[in-house]
């Protein structure tokens, strides 16, 4: 297995080549570690080259393992889905903040970096069985993640991509969530239907930014990543439209691009939105906005 994982390490990262000799074992690092000095057989010595000429030429090793770990979770991800990033997780940390809370969090920055005043004034979501809703679930890590660190909350998810769908529905039932899926364009088979919180992590690179052509993202579904020429076209759609789907003190959180946050910001105070919140990633970063219906 040495002599593999050396050869492997000329054109990947250590840490990707030892995940994909795990993969085709069937076994995890520490044992990887402790049996270097083992000889792979033929047919798993093929299958472990063949990963490694993928992953070299780019495929991301979600797709090629078939699973991504989202929030302690494992979530299937396949190309029909985008796969699953840690800076989504800050988007859960706030929805899981709001329920039953308060609307308006810690770590709120207001336009000139302050905490705002609306955060004690928020109005608290205090419905017998909350409902939240997610805008474009993907692998379904967002919707069943919440399903599952927020019991008793009523969760829908939507996608317009079948094949999305079923891979969510598929991550639904191996990890016991209750989660509603809807074939739908974003709001067009909610009805009338209203939430106390909706979430998205939508698509918000410009279709003709550089980015779309390298990496991971050369793989995962156009349409899950870019959205019109300043990447904002769903996001607009989404805070225009959100409200006829909110309560009273409902309120709304998304996932944007690093150098979006003014954009939306000012998107948001044009829909009615107060108590508006910006959230920051590690690297003091805006990458989660919302605010609340009045």
């Amino acid at each position: 297995m040495a002599a593999a994982l050396a050869a492997a390490r000329e054109n990947l990262p250590a840490s990707e080549a030892r995940l994909l000799l795990g993969y085709v074992l069937q076994k995890p690092l520490a044992w990887l570690l402790a049996h270097d000095d083992e000889c792979l057989d033929e047919a798993g010595l093929s299958a472990f080259k063949t990963l490694v000429t993928r992953r070299a030429a780019g495929e991301p090793v979600a797709y090629l393992l078939g699973y991504r770990e989202f929030f302690g979770r494992e979530f299937l991800t396949t190309p029909a889905t985008l796969i699953p990033r840690p800076e989504t997780e800050l988007l859960i940390e706030r929805a899981i903040e709001k329920v039953g809370t308060k609307i308006g969090t810690p770590g709120v920055l207001s336009r000139d970096g302050s905490k705002p005043a609306g955060r004690a004034g928020g109005k608290a979501i205090k419905r017998k069985s909350q409902r939240i809703l997610d805008l474009g679930t993907g692998t379904g890590c967002i919707a069943i993640t919440l399903a599952l660190e927020c019991p008793g909350v009523l969760v829908c998810a939507i996608d317009a991509s079948k094949a999305a769908l079923d891979v969510a529905q598929s991550n639904a039932q191996r990890l016991n969530a209750n989660v509603r899926f809807l074939h739908s364009d974003w709001f067009a088979a909610v009805g009338g239907e209203k939430f106390d919180l909706i979430v998205g992590n939508p698509p918000y690179i410009a279709a003709e930014d550089a980015h779309l052509s390298q990496g991971d993202l050369r793989f995962e579904p156009p349409a899950a990543l870019a959205s019109g020429a300043d990447g904002l076209d769903a996001i607009r759609h989404i805070i225009a439209h959100a409200p006829a789907h909110l309560h009273s003190g409902g309120g709304l959180l998304l996932e944007h691009g690093y150098d979006q946050a003014e954009a939306v910001r000012e998107l948001l105070d044009a829909a009615g939105f107060v108590h508006i919140e910006q959230h920051c990633d590690l690297a003091g970063i805006v990458r989660v906005s919302g605010g609340m219906l009045r």
